[in-house]
């Protein structure tokens, strides 16, 4: 399997309202954290993310979360 490529070593910070979202997986997108179709002819699929709340969100930058699409602090532990 292919590793994602690293957007950026912190989350990315939104303020949402509900509705969906998705999250890109592969690190290509140019409107990160979310997907612009930069994933086309590579493995990686987006995430789907309903919101519910209306609220900030952390999404994960790095793309080696354990909780996708939100992140846990791996990028902390990246080289």
């Amino acid at each position: 399997m292919s590793e994602p490529v690293v957007a950026q070593k912190a989350p990315f910070e939104k303020q949402l309202k509900p509705g969906t979202v998705w999250w890109c997986r592969c690190g290509r997108s140019s409107k990160q954290p979310f997907c612009d179709g930069s994933h086309a002819g590579t493995e990686f699929e987006p995430v789907k993310v309903e919101i519910g709340k209306e609220g900030k969100y952390w999404f994960c930058g790095c793309k080696h979360t354990n909780k996708q699409p939100f992140c846990d602090g791996t990028h902390n532990s990246l080289s």
